[in-house]
């Protein structure tokens, strides 16, 4: 099989910041959403996040109904680190339509942003999200609270990397019937560095 990058590179070390998100994350156990508008629901989840050596990282989540398997959510894209700063920028394609740029922090193993804009396809279907709030920190000294201040339109996220090696999520949104919510809750397991 012909391969154009035969060997994964060195991580660039602009990046390094940022070298506890790689590798493949399983849901573990289902995730959990809820929201007033929505009946509770649970769904499965793979991440993967690596790198070909740019000062970027790749992404993508991908959502999966726990009983039937059936695509849900999906998501990539790329987080670019600032050269000699703790900036961080989360660049993200969504499957319903939703594009959006995320701004903030890298702290230890606690990644912070927030929304620099959102933009949606003109047929995306109602209520619009008009604020996200996730949350992905990593470390397992930190006790940190869901949700956040969040200005319109915008979207904040941290994983949390627990005690047990875990990968956590906790994202909360807004949309124009709706205000801010806890929304999604998963923790992943790392399958793969």
């Amino acid at each position: 099989m012909f391969t154009l990058c035969p060997k994964t590179p060195q991580l660039n070390p602009v990046m390094e910041p940022l070298s506890w998100m790689l590798g493949t994350w399983l849901s573990d156990p289902p995730g959990d959403g809820t929201f007033p508008t929505m009946k509770p629901f649970q769904y499965l989840e793979e991440v993967h996040i690596s790198h070909v050596g740019q000062p970027m990282l790749n992404f993508s989540f991908n959502a999966f109904h726990p009983d039937t398997r059936k695509p849900m959510h999906r998501e990539c894209g790329f987080i670019r680190l600032k050269p000699d700063t703790n900036k961080v920028a989360f660049i993200s394609a969504q499957n319903t339509g939703l594009v959006e740029v995320e701004e903030g922090e890298v702290n230890g193993q606690e990644l912070s942003i927030a929304s620099h804009s959102i933009a949606r396809i003109s047929f995306a279907k109602k209520p619009h999200v008009e604020q996200v709030s996730s949350h992905w920190v990593s470390n397992s000294n930190l006790n940190v609270s869901p949700g956040g201040v969040c200005l319109r339109g915008q979207i904040t996220r941290k994983f949390r990397l627990n005690s047990d090696g875990k990968l956590e999520q906790t994202v909360s949104m807004a949309t124009t019937t709706q205000p801010m919510t806890q929304h999604l809750h998963i923790t992943y397991k790392k399958v793969t560095p």
